[in-house]
Parts: C-alpha cells; structure tokens; sequence
C-alpha cells in the first residue's frame, strides 16, 4: 500500500511508524505496510482497490461497511488494519464468481432488496455471516442479524425477503426462493 507523507525533511518521514501485515482477502494473500492508525476500510478501499465496501459514518451506526473477518460480520470503519493480520477478509466484491452471482446478490434483484444500493455491500455480508451460521433464518433472526445496518431507501421489508429468498435457495429449495417473492 503506498502511503504519501508532507515533506518535513528526513528526520519527521523517518519517524512514521509502518507495520507490515499478511492477510488474505477473497482467497487472495497479500502483504501490506500500513500505519497502526489505519481503519480496515481504508485498507480494503485504497490499499485493495476494493470500492464495493462502502463508508457511511465511521462510527458503526450505519453497516456500509460491514465485511467478513474471518466469517464474522465486522464494521470495518472502526478495525484496524493491525488487528487484520493474519486473518482472512472477505468483502461483498469476494461472494460471486467470474460468471455468476452468489445467492444473496440474486436474492437482492429478485426480491427488489435495493434502491440506491449504497448500503447493498454490508447488508450482504451481515447477511452471509448469518446463512453461513444459521442456513434456515426466521424472519425474526434476519431481522435482528441485519438490525446494525440502516437502509434509508427501502424500508427493509424486501431486504428481508432477499435474505430468505438466498437462504432457501443455499438449502436448495427452489420452491422457497420462489414463493418469498
């Protein structure tokens, strides 16, 4: 990861503290030099390249930028790159393949989860951490695994139904999917 500094002469350059970190991102290994003070976010936006997770807030409040640490839903607005090392990520860019869509982003154009789509990516992945938990969520559980993630534009109601429109075709009952439409 590139990091640009003011020019304050050799000695005040000398002194910014860089740590290296291994990690791996949607199956990719991958090294860093980072300060101690950047957010998680940061990293998987600028250092990654990965634009899908997104920043609402920094302070938790909204989900934007929810992704998977180690199969966790994590806010990465308020983690520290540091506490990433060694671990394994994985951002919404990380749930499809090169040809086709995981179930939950089906779920969302099936369902009409989304709107403007900015808070899409974290909706996701909290969703993800809880199928991979739970692959038969009741409503109720889907409500409360997506309760740390604000949605300004849809009301929830399809998100919800996205969710369990994945679930049931994750358990391979075709005609669930169908019917949460």
């Amino acid at each position: 990861m590139t990091m640009v500094y003011e020019d304050r002469g050799d000695e005040a350059t000398a002194q910014v503290p860089v740590r290296r970190i291994k990690f791996t991102i949607n199956g990719h290994k991958k090294v860093a030099e980072v300060e101690p003070r950047l957010l998680l976010s940061h990293l998987i936006r600028q250092g990654a390249g990965l634009t899908g997770t997104h920043m609402g807030c920094d302070t938790t409040n909204c989900g934007a930028c929810t992704v998977l640490v180690d199969g966790q839903a994590v806010k990465s607005c308020t983690m520290l790159a540091v506490q990433a090392d060694g671990h394994e990520i994985q951002t919404v860019e990380g749930l499809a393949s090169a040809s086709e869509l995981h179930p939950l982003q089906e779920g969302f154009r099936e369902e009409h989860g989304l709107q403007c789509g900015f808070c899409t990516p974290g909706m996701m992945m909290a969703a993800k951490a809880l199928l991979d938990s739970n692959p038969d969520p009741t409503e109720e559980e889907v409500r409360w695994a997506l309760s740390g993630n604000l949605c300004r534009c849809t009301g929830y109601q399809n998100i919800v139904k996205s969710v369990l429109w994945a679930a049931a075709k994750l358990r391979g009952d075709s005609q669930g999917a169908e019917s949460s439409s």
